[in-house]
């Protein structure tokens, strides 16, 4: 039996799971469901031979445990219909700064065409302390 013909049982995939968090003997798997110890052995035996669980024995109790090797294949199939990383998108799309090109243009030219707008012109003036202050001056 392959793996996907193993995972295809529901019984079998919650068995995985509780082996997922460490080896268990049958009695312990079989305590959590509805089903006898036996159907339960013939789940393990199942997964044994698709490789996705294996089993020791201690003592007169058999300890099974989940084989992640025999996933692979499962992994492998998943890795493969993962949609591929498509490239980040750009935080502001490039329509928006031709918008904001056109904008700053418009206004700009709103601004020039305004007859007596009163300009605000910037001159840098020493003072005796070697510091430079801004003096603003309204020009018409």
């Amino acid at each position: 039996m392959d793996a996907f013909a193993a995972l295809s049982d529901p019984v079998r995939r919650e068995l995985l799971r509780q082996l997922a968090a460490g080896p268990a003997r049958v009695v312990d798997m079989a305590s959590g469901h509805p089903i006898s110890r036996p159907a339960i052995s013939k789940h393990l035996r199942a997964l044994g031979s698709a490789g996705l669980v294996t089993a020791d024995d201690v003592g007169r109790e058999r300890h099974y445990r989940l084989d992640r090797a025999g996933l692979a294949p499962v992994t492998a199939l998943l890795a493969e219909l993962a949609p591929a990383q498509p490239a980040p998108a750009p935080p502001i799309a490039e329509q928006a700064f031709d918008g904001l090109e056109l904008e700053v243009r418009r206004v700009g030219r709103d601004r020039r065409a305004m007859p007596g707008a009163a300009r605000i012109n910037t001159e840098h003036v020493k003072t005796e302390h070697t510091k430079t202050e801004h003096v603003d001056e309204e020009t018409a």
